[in-house]
């Protein structure tokens, strides 16, 4: 009872942000932290079989897989409000609405004492009593589950997929482009190091800098630009080598002599 008292204002406070917040992996957040408290409340009940399902599958398999396709989506991939399958707001209202009548059902079962008490059902033990009655009564409806989580892993990992049109630009690319961006503007690479990329630091927060002093886009994850996490270049950190004809930047200290 204690547990129940705890743990329910924890998850009804964590369902509602599942509603409200902005982020996707926020939200997959406080989906763990239902998931968990749901588990410890199974385990207050004398349900081994179904606390141990709750942690081992539903958060530690599921969840870490919407985790997965949210991170090889990208945290700064804008979530798309247009309607690809015509009638699915329909079909998702009414998936809602059947869902509230079971919940209705059971919770009026439960009430009304139509269902049998624990102590019965677990007459020979909460686990063999579950599997007698998944793997006989209820074999179509767990197989049917089954293929439906199977069919959720491989949609995702579909979704997941992106197909590259273009080869992978190889360092030599780079560098060749970079050429032809300073023949564009006009500007003499001179006695300078050959284009590339040079490393001021070894934090992956903090950009690498091109011959022309700006940071290089591709150094930096894009997952550390949409949150905002990257350290700004500063014109005092890049400071012209002595004797050197031309414009361009060179790292100032020890720590960028190192390439990358």
């Amino acid at each position: 009872m204690a547990a129940f008292w705890t743990l329910a204002p924890v998850m009804v406070l964590a369902a509602l942000g599942l509603l409200f917040v902005r982020k996707a992996v926020h939200a997959a957040l406080l989906l763990a932290v239902v998931m968990i408290s749901l588990a410890v409340l199974y385990a207050g009940l004398d349900a081994p079989f179904l606390f141990a399902v709750q942690i081992v599958v539903y958060t530690g398999a599921i969840l870490m897989l919407f985790l997965f396709v949210l991170m090889l989506v990208g945290v700064d991939a804008s979530d798309s409000v247009v309607e690809t399958i015509r009638g699915q707001r329909l079909l998702a209202v009414l998936a809602g609405l059947l869902l509230g009548v079971t919940l209705v059902l059971g919770i009026g079962q439960v009430t009304l004492g139509a269902t049998v008490g624990l102590g019965e059902a677990n007459e020979g033990g909460n686990i063999p009593a579950l599997a007698n009655l998944l793997f006989s009564r209820h074999v179509v409806a767990f197989e049917v589950t089954s293929a439906l989580l199977i069919t959720a892993a491989i949609g995702a990992m579909v979704l997941a997929h992106r197909e590259r049109l273009d080869p992978k630009a190889t360092q030599a690319d780079l560098a060749a482009q970079r050429v032809r961006d300073f023949s564009a503007k006009g500007t003499h690479l001179g006695p300078l190091p050959a284009p590339g990329t040079y490393a001021r630091h070894n934090a992956v927060d903090t950009p690498a800098l091109l011959p022309d002093g700006s940071p290089a886009a591709l150094s930096i994850s894009r997952v550390l630009a949409a949150r905002g996490s990257v350290r700004p270049v500063s014109p005092t950190e890049v400071a012209p080598v002595d004797g050197a004809q031309g414009d361009g930047p060179v790292p100032e200290s020890s720590e960028t002599e190192g390439g990358r």
